[in-house]
């Protein structure tokens, strides 16, 4: 004959009936917020594809810094450019990080039609700062993405 819990401890089954609770209440939550999410997806598609190009774009200009620095004497000059991801903050954004040691900069893009541009800054640090910018205001976008990468090149490469 099986011994009774102990006193304030809940029977097995009686656990075993409160998580398939929990686990249906959780399966309705997660439709119910995937249903209103659902909604943002076509804008959240459209920030990533306009975030996959600017990534393209920084890339390709940070591999001739490369190459650069590289000829220049200073191959360890290295900076990493992430694959565009979820944004860590924002659930309706995309985000991709530029990285060297503890220097980040990050470019957001929002289904709300704008890119942001964070840092340059150090991890443990207070990000900042924040530049915005709509999607349709390319030329000021591409003034403001050199000064922001020279910037954040200039701070990765302090000794």
């Amino acid at each position: 004959m099986a011994n009774p819990p102990p006193a304030g401890q809940p029977a097995a089954a009686d656990l075993g009936q409160r998580l398939q609770s929990l686990g249906e209440r959780l399966e309705s939550l997660g439709r119910s917020l995937g249903e209103r999410e659902a909604t943002h997806k076509g804008t959240l598609d459209q920030a990533r594809s306009r975030a996959e190009k600017l990534r393209g774009e920084v890339q390709g200009a940070i591999e001739r810094f490369h190459s650069a620095a590289s000829a220049a004497g200073a191959s360890h000059l290295r900076i990493e450019v992430s694959p565009v991801r979820l944004d860590d903050k924002h659930l309706r954004s995309v985000e991709f990080e530029l990285q060297r040691g503890r220097h980040r900069a990050l470019i957001i893009a929002k289904a709300k039609g704008e890119f942001t541009l964070v840092g340059p800054f150090r991890v443990g640090k207070v990000e900042g700062p924040c530049l915005s910018f709509p999607f349709d205001a390319e030329d000021e976008l591409a003034g403001a993405l050199t000064g922001f990468l020279e910037s954040f090149l200039e701070e990765a490469a302090a000794p």
